[in-house]
């Protein structure tokens, strides 16, 4: 539970400009997640978040800069437990997770930026990423397999 509320962390942070801790609960609870102040705050330090300025002159949550190699081992983490199979088509990757777990594993991958992927969907238990093209399909299921195997 708590890799996938990290992962969703993770995602919420990158999409909504969050300021403050009870907003990044009322975000979890929203998304299902059953979290206290406490839960939000150790998560927020587990994560190595911080505070940086967004547009508005206000502060918002992100991802510490220098916490970044740290943070792909989570990404690692939640990729391997969630990943149960993968397969291409052509440029598309298709993976196939644990019940529940597509979205987490979807924004671990995007959040590894790798430079082959250009986009991804998640549903409950299915990816598909759009690849660049077939060789760098084969590269991006490589990397895939190093992690989870």
């Amino acid at each position: 539970m708590k890799v996938n509320r990290h992962a969703k962390i993770i995602e919420l942070i990158n999409k909504y400009h969050i300021e403050t801790q009870e907003e990044l609960a009322d975000y979890l609870t929203n998304e299902g997640f059953k979290v206290t102040q406490a839960t939000v705050s150790r998560d927020i330090r587990d994560l190595k978040l911080t505070k940086v300025p967004s547009e508005n002159g206000k502060q918002r949550y992100a991802i510490h800069q220098s916490a970044q190699s740290g943070m792909s081992e989570k990404y690692m983490r939640v990729l391997k437990d969630g990943y149960v199979s993968m397969d291409m088509a052509q440029n598309i990757l298709v993976i196939k997770t644990v019940a529940g777990m597509a979205m987490a594993v979807c924004a671990a991958i995007d959040a590894m930026k790798w430079n082959e992927v250009v986009g991804s969907i998640a549903g409950d238990d299915t990816i598909m990423c759009a690849i660049r093209s077939v060789d760098d399909t084969v590269r991006v299921m490589d990397k895939i397999s190093k992690i989870v195997l």
